[in-house]
């Protein structure tokens, strides 16, 4: 069964207040230009003005006739997508739609402000991300891949790459254009006749329908890990070899090849470089040729966690924890056993201190 109701806490939106949110889509006022369509910042009038995003599909004057089809077609699949998934701090947030004139959907979603992995990484704005954002980065996308994978229904992004990995106010990264994703069990599924991704990022196993699984998004992840590690673009045919996966599979393979890899444009400290190599040969697991060699989305995020862990990287330095935390801290938790305990907070005159290491929290949380 297709999915068509807008999802809890989703509206429907007036076009004549999009058009006014967006100074009539002024080409001053776009943000992005995305597989399907073009992204406007918009300010809506509310108690408090909200800012937005709107996307909407390229215009007939702009493309080919089936081409604008094509892309109406994949923004409708994004709204129906999001509007079925329940609300994820790692996944972009639908907020509602209306139509155009012309009866397309139009997407209001929420406005993640800070650009994408793929402009942080390669551009020349600001400095690279320091090791710590690195680690916290790849937990955040590791985290919302596991999201999608394990909800029901299922849904198969099948275009993870860093120009869709996207920064809130708070420079939390988020997942995002869900244009190619498939909800496995649905309508929609059947209809991903064909094999669909980026060049650089799809799994090359995934030559038909039949093949299409989680350890296609997985590969995409291992990618995307590797870019984020490495600094180097997932296709730069500037170098040789240009794909990111044919150069770091080789190098994996020697004794020093992690430290090859590693960005060399940020000094990767002595107390993480353990943890850093960890993360570059699970990156390397994902691009596995074999399916079966590839880890599955949770075990990404849990060598992910005890990585962070082995660093020390406080818990309140990542949101999911942070509201995991509190949640705790507020209701209590369970064991495995079903027994509840509660969380005891040491002073600061225990070696302990602030930190609260991630197998400590993860020992006593049971995710229902």
């Amino acid at each position: 069964m297709e999915h068509e109701n807008m999802g809890e806490g989703e509206e429907n939106f007036d076009y004549q207040e999009l058009l006014k949110a967006t100074d009539n889509f002024n080409p001053k006022t776009m943000i992005g230009k995305g597989s399907h369509g073009m992204v406007y910042k918009g300010l809506l009038p509310r108690t408090v003005a909200v800012a937005v995003a709107v996307k909407k599909p390229s215009s007939l004057q702009e493309s080919l006739h089936h081409h604008h089809d094509d892309n109406s077609n994949k923004l409708q699949n994004e709204i129906r997508v999001l509007s079925i998934l329940r609300k994820s701090p790692h996944v972009l947030n639908l907020l509602g739609t209306c139509r155009d004139s012309f009866d397309n959907k139009v997407m209001v979603m929420e406005l993640l402000p800070n650009g994408s992995l793929h402009d942080w990484l390669h551009g020349s704005r600001r400095p690279p991300p320091s090791w710590t954002k690195r680690v916290e980065i790849a937990m955040q996308i590791s985290r919302a891949v596991q999201f999608l994978h394990e909800g029901k229904p299922m849904v198969i992004h099948r275009d993870i790459k860093s120009t869709n990995i996207l920064f809130d106010s708070e420079m939390n990264a988020k997942l995002g254009d869900f244009g190619l994703a498939v909800m496995v069990g649905t309508v929609i599924e059947s209809a991903a006749s064909q094999p669909a991704g980026t060049i650089g990022y799809i799994d090359p196993s995934y030559t038909s329908s039949e093949k299409l699984s989680t350890k296609n998004d997985i590969f995409s992840l291992g990618v995307v890990l590797l870019e984020i590690m490495s600094g180097r673009k997932a296709i730069d045919v500037s170098k040789t070899p240009a794909s990111i996966v044919e150069w770091a599979v080789p190098l994996l393979e020697r004794n020093f090849g992690v430290k090859e890899i590693c960005d060399g444009r940020v000094a990767v400290p002595a107390y993480m470089a353990g943890a850093v190599g960890e993360i570059v040969r699970l990156a390397g697991r994902c691009v596995a040729e074999k399916e079966e060699d590839r880890p599955c989305a949770r075990e990404v995020v849990m060598r992910i966690m005890e990585v962070a862990e082995c660093v020390s990287v406080r818990v309140m330095r990542f949101p999911f924890w942070r509201s995991v935390f509190m949640r705790m801290v507020g209701m209590g938790f369970r064991r495995n056993n079903n027994k509840r305990r509660k969380l005891l907070m040491m002073n600061d005159s225990s070696n302990s201190s602030s930190i609260i290491t991630f197998k400590n929290v993860l020992a006593d949380v049971t995710f229902t």
